[in-house]
């Protein structure tokens, strides 16, 4: 019994250590992705901005939305550079030649705005953190937010 017991502690531990530190965006469920905004093209037309959607939990769920920016000059390299709860008010748009400024807000909840300026290549953000304590995406960003 004492083996058995030993032998499920350290295999939901290993479960829980695997998802926590061993995170990538390629988990993100694309079977049943929608398209979001976008392309949306960066001034100097260097990167490319799509949004995607991914339907979660049935009638009673939500919908996740991620963006992934394409660099159009090193052979159409993609980087999932966001990625959090899809809410009502949802857009793009670039402020300058690296910088996305993502609206996600839902007006009528003020604690639900997760709106930011990513500067591609150095920032990411994810929701639940995940990516910023990831060990095999430490090396993708400077500096990742979460809420």
């Amino acid at each position: 019994m004492l083996i058995a017991t030993l032998s499920g502690v350290v295999l939901v531990s290993s479960i829980y250590i695997y998802e926590m530190y061993f995170f990538t965006f390629g988990e993100i469920d694309r079977e049943f992705i929608q398209k979001g905004p976008g392309p949306v093209t960066s001034p100097t037309e260097k990167y490319t901005a799509n949004a995607y959607y991914e339907p979660y939990g049935g009638a009673a769920g939500g919908v996740n939305v991620w963006v992934e920016i394409t660099n159009n000059i090193e052979k159409n390299k993609v980087q999932t550079v966001y990625y959090s709860d899809a809410k009502s008010d949802f857009s793009m748009k670039w402020l300058d030649v690296d910088t996305l400024y993502i609206l996600n807000d839902e007006p009528n909840y003020p604690n639900s705005n997760r709106s930011i300026e990513l500067e591609v290549g150095k920032e990411i953000y994810h929701e639940n953190g995940l990516a910023c304590i990831s060990l095999l995406m430490k090396d993708e960003y400077e500096t990742c937010y979460q809420n």
